[in-house]
């Protein structure tokens, strides 16, 4: 049943569902006092905010962008792979991709949790194999769902464990790509304690393990959600930090390449995320 109401959503127009997703993000903010302490408390300590007007402004548009990135999904999932690429209004940097492709390296694409994440995997996928780092959802009838809206074309799934980085790292070492979602909290034992917005966050070692491979090409990649439902704009740069320290100084680089993204646009980052929490079995930050 939820499965073919997702399906009968993708077949209304971006914009309303975009105006459906912003509405749904504020009716979650005024509901839940712990989803809006939490996004609150992120964006004010950001440190991206110059002063209350401008902290006020942002956070009415992240609640609303927050919603959108919910109620777009099944246009991203259940439409073909054609109509979701034709949301694709521009694509800026496709040319540092064909120079990786060129040197025949691999190429690590790093997208944090900010506009439409969903949608720079499928965008390359289009064209070139790639296989995306996830963790399986805790409720299983979800699976099915993710596993048929994000392994399209030339997409494949790796789980988060060991199978998983197998699986990228044979990507990479083949010439293909690996994506990742380089904010996304790991388990204990897979992060270090990090800065993250001037706050220690537990932050993934895996992204400089995986960029320290031989022949390998890092990329940030980014899927902004342009206004009025008018589609998507996707953003491929190299990254600039420097991944080849040591592991709190990997970490710590990462994090500041992810501050530098998020700069660009405030609005579209999951700030509602439970970025700085402490995973179950890891030690608490110093």
């Amino acid at each position: 049943m939820f499965s073919l109401l997702l399906k009968s959503l993708a077949l209304f127009p971006l914009g309303v569902l975009h105006a459906l997703g912003a509405a749904a993000g504020w009716a979650v903010y005024l509901a839940s006092p712990r989803y809006r302490r939490r996004l609150r408390e992120n964006l004010r300590r950001s440190g991206l905010c110059p002063d209350e007007a401008a902290y006020r402004r942002i956070l009415r548009r992240t609640v609303a962008e927050a919603g959108k990135s919910v109620l777009e999904l099944p246009a991203i999932w259940f439409r073909s792979h054609a109509g979701v690429l034709a949301l694709l209004r521009e694509r800026h940097g496709w040319e540092h991709i064909e120079a990786a492709r060129a040197a025949g390296k691999g190429i690590i694409f790093l997208t944090p949790h900010m506009g439409c994440f969903e949608i720079t995997s499928l965008a390359y996928a289009e064209r070139h194999p790639i296989a995306i780092l996830y963790r399986p959802p805790k409720l299983r009838w979800l699976e099915p769902l993710l596993q048929s809206g994000r392994a399209r074309g030339h997409a494949s799934l790796a789980p988060a464990d060991l199978s998983g980085v197998r699986a990228l790292l044979k990507a990479l070492k083949k010439g293909e790509a690996a994506g990742i979602l380089p904010d996304q909290v790991p388990g204990a034992g897979e992060g270090v304690w990090a800065p993250f917005f001037g706050r220690p966050a537990y932050t993934m070692t895996l992204a400089a393990r995986l960029a320290q491979t031989r022949g390998v090409a890092v990329l940030m990649a980014f899927g902004e959600r342009l206004s009025w439902g008018r589609g998507y704009r996707l953003w491929v740069e190299p990254c600039l930090a420097d991944l080849s320290g040591a592991p709190a100084e990997a970490a710590a680089a990462l994090n500041r390449e992810i501050e530098r993204i998020v700069a660009r646009k405030p609005e579209q980052y999951l700030w509602s995320y439970n970025r700085y929490k402490t995973p179950r079995g890891a030690e608490p930050p110093p």
